[in-house]
């Protein structure tokens, strides 16, 4: 086997030109909504979401040009050290609404959300543990390792107050284990000590929290509190009907508080209608199902891997995001890529995507000659 490089030419043509239209798509969806948004939400933040619509598609452009494997095998413990560092860092010094997920300097003018950008991170460093015992992978001991390393990331999360993004880490782990081969019946051992763990796992999440969760499967029961956002975003899409209110028109969506962040589906649905809400979905799809084409392609390294994370990732936001702005799952504070205003979600977006299209143009690298005798 020999390895050659790729030219810059050569990782340009190979890009996913599918996956780059979809990404587009979503961010002029995301900037035309919050330009036609009143309360000052067009005037206030639809320039800063292009700053990082713009400073995000340069990373993806970056990321897309770097040989992921050589990221992965050279720099991996290094990652996993810096993601440990981060997450304790905002421990420390974060800030937020019910939680410490944010880390914000008086000369920003944003703040800086590190578990979003983690992600990138862990896809990583996770992907290339598990492909130092992937023949291996359903011996306890392998497992056990794996645990360790998910286990801390995911409990520093968890330390925050950030359920929403810890939840999004254990879909994208149970995601790349099942990807790599880990036998099923731990799948269902998990599920077994998860039901009856339940009952204690409650007794000790936050009252904010499990108020949050009551009312997001029933907001009705708490309509002018905590099922407050989650009725007037449902009214939001109702109002939509099946072609929206156009541009500048829609009112419910105003009622809905931050709805420029986890509830930017909600001014789409009213403003775009239904169909403007189909095809936010449908792009969504068209990054999920091109990363898992992807996994496909490269089955057998961990370049399949670190795809079904991404995918993992995007399955996992979006339809929690979509859910509680219907009003069917709980509100816990998930955005929906390069949808929702906010820089650290639209950077870290796009950083996910230039993973998927690093990939993509590095397939080339390799090829297999017959050995001269």
């Amino acid at each position: 086997m020999k390895v050659f490089a790729v030219t810059w030419y050569e990782k340009l043509r190979k890009l996913d030109y599918i996956v780059l239209a979809a990404a587009l798509a979503l961010t002029v969806m995301s900037l035309v909504t919050l330009a036609g948004a009143a309360n000052d939400i067009g005037v206030k933040y639809f320039y800063i979401q292009l700053v990082a619509a713009v400073l995000g598609f340069a990373m993806m452009t970056v990321i897309s040009t770097v040989d992921y494997e050589e990221v992965a095998d050279r720099f991996s413990k290094i990652l996993f050290g810096v993601s440990v560092t981060l997450l304790l860092l905002t421990l420390v010094i974060g800030t937020g609404d019910g939680n410490r997920s944010w880390i914000r300097f008086s000369w920003l003018p944003i703040g800086i959300q590190p578990s979003e950008f983690i992600k990138v991170l862990y896809i990583i460093t996770f992907s290339k543990h598990i492909s130092l015992v992937r023949d291996k992978i359903n011996h306890p001991l392998s497992l056990l390792k794996l645990g360790v390393h998910a286990g801390v990331i995911i409990g520093l999360i968890m330390l925050q107050g950030d359920l929403g993004s810890a939840l999004v880490y254990i879909v994208m782990t149970a995601a790349m284990l099942f990807c790599a081969g880990l036998s099923f019946w731990y799948f269902l051992a998990a599920a077994g000590a998860l039901v009856v763990l339940a009952p204690f796992l409650w007794e000790h999440l936050a009252a904010y929290q499990q108020e949050r969760i009551i009312a997001g499967f029933h907001p009705e029961s708490d309509p002018s509190g905590k099922g407050f956002q989650a009725l007037m975003s449902r009214n939001a899409i109702a109002a939509g009907g099946f072609f929206g209110t156009g541009f500048s028109g829609g009112t419910e969506y105003q009622k809905v508080p931050f709805v420029h962040t986890d509830f930017i589906f909600a001014i789409t649905g009213e403003k775009f209608g239904f169909f403007g809400a189909l095809f936010v979905i449908l792009m969504l799809c068209v990054l999920v199902i091109r990363s898992l084409v992807l996994a496909q392609k490269m089955r057998g390294s961990y370049a399949s891997t670190m795809c079904v994370g991404v995918a993992a990732v995007l399955i996992a936001q979006s339809a929690e995001n979509i859910g509680m702005c219907l009003a069917r799952l709980p509100v816990v504070g998930i955005t929906l890529p390069l949808m929702s205003y906010g820089g650290s979600s639209m950077v870290a977006s796009y950083c996910l995507i230039g993973i998927i299209q690093s990939i993509n143009a590095h397939r080339g690298k390799y090829f297999f000659e017959r050995q001269k005798k």
